[in-house]
């Protein structure tokens, strides 16, 4: 897996270097645009009208407009002769609870590894912070950008979480009016989430859309038409039944998953 940063944790006098691995990919399928015509693929040239022609990347540069027209050029040289050592530095500014971090903050998740020589102290912050059941708020520079970044304690390690700052955050909507609720209602939704309650597996899930596009492309390889799948819905307008029947749906659902269980399980002699 290639390094996507290079830096070092910082926080008191202990420097631990660490290598960055971006911890996410995109599993969706892609599709290229065709010309409707011939179902040739569309191409998009960065075109100079100045010159009348097209330029490959190796001829463009950053360019900041001051003025109507009036750009100044800045290289990666430039970028790079502006950043502080400390910027160089992933710099623990504080800890706080796990739990005091909303996850609507987040952007872009990393793992990190200890890169040679910070094997201990990078374990040392790790476990400590695990054992105290708190995070790391840090600050450093990625790219062009002063990155505000929550390090979070995994058992295996640790996660760096590239965050958005307060003022990147669109406002909330109009807050909706509270209703009142009743007992019952109260009672009937508390059974329904404890009995969907379980430890929670990332394995359990999978993308089932893309599973059902990748089926739907072999059909129409193949020459078949794409037949939409019959959904029967309920169609519960009362806010109780819809409880009650789902609470029912599920009991039947588990019951069923251990009838099936049982079944399955070998006789013992």
């Amino acid at each position: 897996m290639a390094v996507a940063h290079k830096a070092a944790i910082s926080f008191g006098l202990v420097h631990i270097p660490v290598n960055m691995y971006t911890a996410t990919k995109s599993s969706d399928i892609n599709f290229n645009q065709l010309h409707k015509e011939c179902k040739e693929r569309i191409q998009y040239k960065k075109y100079c009208p100045h010159c009348d022609s097209v330029v490959s990347n190796d001829d463009i540069v950053k360019g900041y407009e001051y003025e109507k027209d009036r750009y100044v050029v800045m290289d990666d040289k430039d970028f790079e002769k502006i950043k502080t050592e400390k910027d160089k530095l992933i710099n623990i500014v504080q800890f706080a609870d796990i739990d005091e971090i909303d996850p609507v903050y987040f952007e872009k998740a990393y793992y990190a590894s200890p890169d040679s020589g910070g094997d201990k102290a990078f374990e040392l912050l790790r476990t400590a912070m695990k054992k105290e059941n708190k995070v790391a708020i840090a600050r450093s520079v990625i790219g062009t950008k002063d990155s505000l970044l929550t390090i979070y304690p995994t058992d295996s390690g640790i996660i760096i979480e590239k965050m958005f700052y307060e003022e990147e955050l669109k406002a909330e909507p109009k807050p909706y009016k509270k209703l009142n609720l009743n007992e019952k209602e109260m009672d009937m939704a508390k059974l329904l989430i404890d009995s969907m309650t379980k430890p929670f597996s990332a394995s359990d899930y999978k993308d089932e859309y893309q599973e059902r596009l990748k089926a739907a492309i072999e059909e129409k390889i193949k020459g078949n038409e794409i037949v939409a799948p019959q959904v029967k819905s309920d169609n519960i307008i009362d806010l109780m039944d819809a409880l009650k029947a789902s609470l029912d749906q599920k009991q039947n659902k588990t019951t069923k998953s251990a009838k099936t269980k049982k079944t399955k399980e070998p006789v013992r002699k």
